[in-house]
């Protein structure tokens, strides 16, 4: 049965469904072809985003790695240093008895040589190339040859020996009453110049006016083992009489004990009456990136050595034993006397001054061969109140230091540095000869035993001690020193 529409409407119809089928069709793909491709998109914006968290990560993971990597690097270049800084100071007793035979001319002992202050220049093969070349250009040397010298590419040290003996001892608080009344002496005779009066006029931050009595028996109360109250009115002929400790540090905000005890640190300090920021700026440490110009120190052995000591410490010391003198009352006889010990110093390029701790009171007094001197500049005579008992808080021999030590890593554009403080105790050290010494024990003191019998011919262990004696080991002292405090920064 045929269409009554003609043929060629039929045929157009057609065409346009078949064309309307196709235009969907390709509709259809289109949108297929838009999820498909809406979809890579998305895959592709998830694997960015992950893949910038994992680089991000990875990143962070590989830089804390070798942080690390140059932090423990620097770490055990400081550590090196230290090491380095003990065996200097080891051998300062080798170099002293060098110079022995030029001194017995003058009918003197020797001086100790204060090698320490020159660490950084006497140590320089061990440290980065530019040292080295510093160290050899200095003596003509040629260091190419040499064998275990310098550091790998890109670490370096920076090494300051500081002699604790040249500072005032905090710690002689807690030692005995004639102890206590030296450091008295000594801390009076730090706060005694007039210029520093506003330090003891002006209320700290609690509104508290710490006047220099009160700071100075604050400092021997906190490290005393009693609870009585110290007086540094030195005037006072009883002690016992000022009564108990008061309860200053109960009422503060956060209260808490004395510690009747030694320091343990200098940082310590700050928690002790009366010593503001301003107090330990002047008195205390006054310039941080410069050890050598700290004031106070509570790792000394008592006695400040007069060849080391700063010329304001120095003044502090004369002041304690000499409160009446010119120098401690006049503020023109300090800065002439201040003036003096800097430029004799300077002349003797740091070589030691005095031969003896009476060479020092002689010159004080105007006497010897160098009192003539300080008055030729101005300076008058100082009186000490007790020759015999000043003589006793000075000393022309250190044994005590602190060896502060930068180890540096340089990486790409990180500078890694580990800071690495030890105070070394050099009283009890064994000269450095890889000997036992014949009569000294465990204690370092001598021993009335008769040491043990040698080890026969060719049984001798390394640096001489006997295999055959269990306890040659443990009677070793070291030459460098036992150190009393560590600290990494």
């Amino acid at each position: 049965m045929t269409s009554g529409l003609p043929p060629t409407r039929a045929s157009l119809l057609a065409g346009e469904l078949r064309f309307a089928l196709r235009r969907k069709r390709r509709k259809t793909r289109a949108k297929q072809r838009g999820i498909a491709l809406i979809m890579v998109l998305g895959a592709i914006a998830v694997l960015t985003v992950m893949l910038a968290d994992f680089q991000d990560e990875t990143s962070t993971e590989l830089a804390a790695a070798v942080a690390d990597r140059d932090s423990v690097q620097a770490e055990y270049t400081a550590r090196s240093a230290i090491n380095l800084g003990r065996l200097l100071l080891a051998s300062e007793p080798s170099i002293r008895a060098a110079i022995t035979p030029l001194f017995a001319f003058l009918g003197k002992k020797p001086p100790q040589i204060p090698v320490w202050e020159f660490s950084d220049r006497l140590l320089g093969p061990f440290n980065d190339k530019e040292a080295s070349q510093d160290f050899a250009g200095g003596l003509g040397l040629d260091l190419n040859n040499g064998k275990n010298l310098g550091l790998p590419e890109g670490e370096h040290f920076d090494l300051d020996i500081v002699d604790e003996d040249s500072k005032i001892d905090l710690n002689l608080g807690a030692s005995n009453d004639i102890a206590h009344i030296r450091l008295a002496q000594e801390l009076m005779g730090a706060m005694s110049r007039l210029e520093l009066n506003p330090l003891f006029e002006t209320p700290d931050s609690r509104g508290n006016v710490n006047d220099r009595l009160t700071i100075c028996a604050a400092i021997i109360d906190w490290s005393d083992v009693d609870e009585q109250l110290f007086s540094c009115n030195l005037q006072q002929t009883a002690q016992g009489s000022t009564g108990v400790e008061d309860a200053f540090y109960q009422l503060l905000p956060k209260p808490y004990r004395r510690k009747n005890a030694p320091y343990d640190s200098l940082e310590e300090l700050h928690m002790v009456r009366g010593i503001t920021d301003d107090f330990w700026a002047t008195l205390v440490d006054p310039e941080p990136e410069k050890p050598e110009k700290r004031v106070m120190t509570v790792w000394g052995q008592g006695a400040v050595n007069v060849n080391t000591a700063a010329a304001q410490t120095l003044l502090a010391v004369i002041c304690g034993g000499a409160p009446t003198a010119d120098i401690c009352v006049d503020p023109l006889q300090a800065g002439t006397f201040l003036s003096a010990v800097i430029m004799a110093r300077g002349f003797t390029m740091g070589a030691p001054i005095f031969g003896s701790t009476q060479d020092f009171i002689d010159a004080m007094e105007g006497k010897g061969q160098i009192g003539p001197l300080f008055a030729a500049v101005g300076m008058k005579p100082v009186k000490f109140l007790s020759q015999s008992e000043f003589a006793k808080s000075i000393t022309i021999e250190s044994k005590m230091f602190s060896i502060y030590a930068i180890g540096e890593k340089k990486g790409g554009k990180r500078d890694t540095r580990v800071k690495v403080q030890a105070v070394v105790d050099m009283r009890q050290a064994a000269p450095l000869t890889g000997q036992i010494p014949a009569n000294v024990g465990a204690s370092g003191s001598a021993s009335a035993t008769p040491p043990p019998a040698p080890a026969p011919t060719g049984s001798a262990g390394v640096g001489g001690v006997n295999p055959n004696d269990p306890n040659a080991l443990l009677n070793q002292t070291n030459p460098s020193g036992n150190i009393v405090y560590f600290r990494i920064d």
